[in-house]
């Protein structure tokens, strides 16, 4: 299902003046993307954005100023169209009278605003991508381990809990546990944070929930982070190869991201803690460009071909 925000809480957001149209406040913005209608103004309708924000900032005005009475009011109606959720004006200018009219009849919010042009686009663009940015919820751990954001899956009672517990014990942070609420931003990054009720909150079966930040600090969470390594905890299977080199790097889709995945198997006597903090430090020394797996094979390679260039 699509996701919207309503006007009224935008203007709540930015702390901003209604000028007119308050009735209209409960309208939906579907999408994240601003228009401003200096074409519309010039009189080209062919290609409208209806749907958008629409921001009028001191160029759109002062060339409204120009025209005559009947293209002000025509104008106008281009663009208090049935389906626009908002109309601000910037820099706290004057609403022009044209459009205070036909809105105030469609029941179109405008919104005065002391920001700039450019910086109010911005806070606007910022909240709404925030706020209508794909979203999914996965069931596992997310930490952040030397500076990467590590989600953990895994069935039910493989470990998860018990082995972000290590890790908060040796020094890296908890961000979610059990539901992990994830968010890609426009750029296709992939944030992950906790539900509210859950927030701080570990499980560890045979003891019960635990407050991490009471207990370790608040050194010991975060809020928010970017997801950029999953870690899939399975049982270990007697049957099943797994790679032993590292060359094999395999990846997992979330939402539309393609997110790098490590399969580590699970059963007694292994550290996953231990394991896991060098998963993270291997995949940061793979995005600057040193690959242990890859340099251990071209080492092997070279020599197979010298002792075959003596033979």
């Amino acid at each position: 299902m699509p996701k919207k925000v309503k006007v009224k809480e935008l203007v709540k957001k930015l702390d901003l003046e209604v000028v007119c149209g308050q009735d209209g406040l409960d309208r939906y913005i579907t999408v994240a993307d601003i228009s401003r209608p200096g074409l519309v103004m010039a009189g080209f309708y062919e290609y409208y954005p209806k749907e958008r924000v629409q921001i009028l900032g001191m160029t759109e005005l002062t060339y409204f100023k120009t025209l005559s009475k009947e293209e002000k009011t025509r104008r106008m109606q281009e663009i208090c169209h049935d389906e626009t959720p908002c109309i601000f004006i910037t820099r706290k200018l004057e609403a022009p009278v044209e459009l205070e009219m036909i809105a105030s009849e469609k029941n179109i919010p405008v919104i005065r605003s002391s920001y700039s042009t450019t910086i109010l686009i911005s806070r606007i663009t910022g909240f709404l991508e925030n706020k209508l940015a794909p979203t999914t919820t996965i069931h596992g751990v997310l930490v952040d381990v030397n500076g990467v954001g590590m989600l953990i899956t895994g069935h039910s009672g493989i470990g998860k809990s018990e082995t972000a517990l290590e890790l908060v014990k040796r020094g890296h942070r908890l961000i979610a546990d059990d539901a992990v609420e994830i968010r890609q931003t426009a750029d296709n990054d992939l944030y992950g944070s906790a539900p509210d009720l859950i927030k701080h909150l570990l499980e560890i079966r045979g003891v019960g929930i635990i407050n991490v930040m009471t207990l370790f600090g608040a050194g010991a969470i975060r809020n928010i982070k970017k997801i950029t390594l999953v870690v899939k905890l399975e049982t270990w299977n007697q049957e099943k190869q797994y790679d032993r080199l590292g060359l094999d790097e395999e990846t997992t889709q979330i939402i539309d991201t393609k997110v790098p995945l490590v399969t580590i198997p699970v059963r007694p006597g292994r550290n996953l803690a231990v394991i896991l903090e060098v998963a993270a430090m291997n995949y940061r020394l793979k995005r600057m460009g040193y690959n242990a797996a890859m340099q251990f094979t071209n080492k092997l390679t070279e020599t197979i071909a010298d002792e075959e260039d003596i033979d």
